[in-house]
């Protein structure tokens, strides 16, 4: 059986009002035993006091006789007391007979007679010492003498009705967002990114649809960036892939002369260098968050390895400047992988530098946080503010900068997050003093390990 949030409501609120009933039930039965009690005291009482008279005035055996009938029929017990001695036959305690053969009133009494715990009130006769009249009725002591029982079975049905009626209505109002809810879900789960909901009443219904609007707004973003970034991957590996296949066609053709084809094999093979780093790239993006994709953390000399990545770099850029400290940063991480992280962050920078504009690669040895820099700033275009929060984002700067200035695949800068974060470090841009971007890459330094 289905444990539905309807039949959890029904079954909760039945249970409050049956916890109800009986808590209530429990308080107020002592209350209603003391009120039930002192009102048969006053009935008591009165009746008591006009038996005395009656049997005061005409000693009479039939008229004890009918008195005793009629406050029977009242569930009233009639004792009499001649010459200070008990005449009806009962287990009246001693006291009580001999308060009444001394003329004393006895009100507002409780005794067990004949084993019953009764209410007691005595009166003497009027003219006749010795004499007097005892009357006794049962006390209430508990639920079923006051009757309150039925009640309590009336009032316990009477509450699990409306707890019953209750939890099904505020279950079907609660449901029916969540159905809502559920429903979106699937058509989400079906691939409809325009379903959204109203946020109604309560405030955690209001949180969940906010929550599932929010997520088919994110999953519509990411989708569309998706798309933007397999049509700009498409477009990158068309480009070179056309100019190998023109270039092949013309020389099966013999369009180009013998003294030409070293010249289109130098193409080819830039473009054929192009394509392999492109899908290089994707390979690497799609193996960074496996297990076993190979990093390997070695102590690294950031000086050094930044000093070799600068020499190869200088032929292609001659305003590349450096910024290295004079005593090595030695540093834990995989040499070859950060050797890939800032040959992107170059040839990033040199793709949107304008003539004459500088390059920086500077290395900074560790600061208090135990964390060493290494820093590419340019003089090219930068980021805008909003940039900042979108760079490390596959295809997110290639997709708003795509037609405004030269652009890549949009993989690299996700590739060098990427690995970074493989490699322990952090990643973060901003703007450079030189105008343009700024990236700066922190790496842990390497600690030898002590013998003991």
């Amino acid at each position: 059986m289905r444990r539905t949030l309807t039949a959890r409501a029904v079954l909760v609120t039945c249970l409050v009002a049956f916890v109800s009933v009986v808590v209530t039930a429990l308080v107020a039965a002592p209350l209603a035993v003391r009120g039930a009690n002192q009102a048969a005291r006053k009935g008591l009482a009165d009746q008591a006091q006009i038996a005395a008279v009656l049997i005061g005035q005409r000693t009479n055996p039939q008229v004890e006789a009918g008195l005793v009938r009629l406050l029977r029929a009242n569930d009233i017990e009639v004792y009499f007391i001649r010459d200070g001695r008990l005449r009806t036959a009962g287990s009246v305690p001693a006291r009580l007979i001999t308060a009444l053969g001394a003329g004393q009133e006895i009100h507002n009494q409780t005794a067990v007679i004949n084993r019953r715990l009764v209410l007691v009130e005595g009166r003497p006769l009027a003219n006749a010492p010795g004499n007097g009249v005892l009357l006794t009725e049962p006390a209430a002591t508990g639920l079923g003498g006051l009757g309150l029982l039925r009640g309590l079975w009336w009032a316990l049905l009477a509450g699990l009705a409306a707890g019953a009626v209750a939890g099904g209505l505020l279950a079907r109002r609660l449901a029916r967002p969540i159905r809502h809810a559920a429903g979106a879900a699937v058509r989400l789960s079906a691939g409809d990114r325009s379903v959204r909901l109203r946020p109604e009443p309560p405030a955690e219904v209001e949180e969940l649809a906010h929550a599932l609007n929010g997520l088919a707004a994110a999953l519509a973003t990411s989708e569309g960036r998706q798309r933007e970034f397999l049509l700009s991957v498409s477009h990158e590996l068309r480009t070179p892939l056309t100019t190998i296949k023109g270039y092949a066609e013309a020389l099966a053709d013999g369009v180009i002369a013998p003294d030409g084809a070293p010249r289109a094999g130098q193409t080819v093979l830039t473009e054929a260098e192009n394509l392999d780093r492109l899908v290089g790239d994707l390979l690497a993006l799609a193996r960074l968050d496996a297990v076993d994709f190979p990093v390997t953390i070695l102590p690294v000399d950031l000086v050094e390895l930044m000093s070799d990545a600068a020499r190869a770099w200088v032929s292609r850029c001659q305003a590349l400047r450096v910024e290295f400290p004079r005593e090595p940063v030695p540093v834990a991480t995989d040499p070859g992988r950060l050797r890939q992280v800032v040959d992107g962050l170059l040839d990033n920078a040199l793709r949107v530098l304008p003539p004459g504009a500088p390059v920086v690669l500077a290395v900074r040895p560790a600061d208090g946080s135990g964390l060493a820099t290494v820093e590419v700033r340019d003089g090219g275009p930068g980021f805008a503010e909003e940039d900042l929060a979108l760079v490390f984002q596959r295809g997110a700067m290639s997709e708003r900068y795509r037609g405004v200035r030269q652009v890549g695949s949009g993989l690299g800068l996700a590739l060098a997050h990427g690995l970074v974060r493989r490699l322990g470090g952090t990643i973060e841009a901003g703007r450079a003093p030189e105008g343009g971007a700024r990236f700066t890459v922190q790496l842990p330094v390497y600690q030898p390990r002590t013998s003991h």
